[in-house]
């Protein structure tokens, strides 16, 4: 269904979707953005169910009309906004001319870990591009979950939303403070915990020993994991460092190792 166009970017509603860019909206009310065609189409494809309503420009685009099918299949509402107030609502500098209203998924740990053989763990991890381009890494990699522990960045935040570049959908990511109880629950799924450390094994030495189900767990992109959160997890691996570089940032390194282990398991 369309609605008539909004042109008021002030008007309340505006404002509602707009407040969503801040954790604390976003906890209280269970929803976050989705802004731009890419990220909306696949949440339309992949998670129709969570979309709630469809802001976009008129217009007869590709994009607008493939939108306008997904939404109406899914049996999403869509509302056609100016120019405007697309960005009035979004968090972006230069929206992309359509912003989606998603519930939050209410998967727990134990649910997204069930059945799984890759597991991508961001504990502590706060830059929303690297988030993302992790989660990304992970999807391509076919890992079966990602989760968020500790103090990491919001996996709803509006920055790590489009860095998945629509990732998000395509898998189950969850949220889950506490290490140990992440640990815990990797380890009562049947998966091995590892620590992507620098003082590990080289990972050129265990390759043959990444066939089993592995959780990786990838610390803060500026001091990495803790002597304590390496003892929770129990092991430790890293990559060689053949050149002359100081070290890979955190993407670089969470990309190779998955990529290694869906590998090792596919071998």
């Amino acid at each position: 269904m369309v609605t008539e166009l909004i042109e008021n970017p002030k008007a309340p509603r505006v404002k509602r979707v707009a407040a969503l860019a801040r954790k604390k909206e976003r906890n209280e009310t269970g929803r976050f953005l989705v802004e731009g065609p890419q990220a909306v189409r696949e949440l339309l494809t992949y998670r129709p169910a969570l979309a709630e309503v469809v802001y976009a420009t008129t217009g007869t685009e590709a994009w607008q009309l493939e939108l306008d099918r997904l939404a109406s299949d899914a049996g999403v509402e869509i509302e056609r906004a100016t120019p405007q107030v697309i960005q009035a609502m979004a968090e972006t500098v230069q929206p992309q001319g359509v912003i989606a209203v998603a519930r939050i998924p209410e998967a727990t740990l134990s649910e997204a870990l069930a059945g799984a053989k890759l597991v991508a763990v961001m504990h502590e991890v706060r830059d929303p591009g690297n988030a993302g381009a992790v989660l990304r890494a992970a999807d391509a990699a076919g890992a079966d979950a990602v989760v968020f522990s500790g103090d990491s960045i919001d996996p709803w935040h509006p920055k790590v939303v489009r860095s998945t570049t629509g990732s998000l959908f395509h898998l189950p990511v969850v949220t889950e403070r506490s290490l140990d109880a992440v640990v815990a629950a990797a380890r009562d799924a049947g998966l091995e915990t590892i620590a992507a450390d620098v003082r590990g094994d080289e990972i050129t030495d265990v390759r043959a020993q990444l066939r089993g189900g592995i959780a990786w767990v990838f610390g803060n992109e500026a001091r990495g994991l803790g002597d304590a959160e390496r003892e929770v997890i129990g092991r430790s691996i890293r990559l060689p460092i053949y050149g002359a570089a100081e070290s890979l940032n955190l993407a670089t390194a969470a990309s190779v190792l998955l990529y290694e282990t869906a590998f090792a398991q596919r071998a």
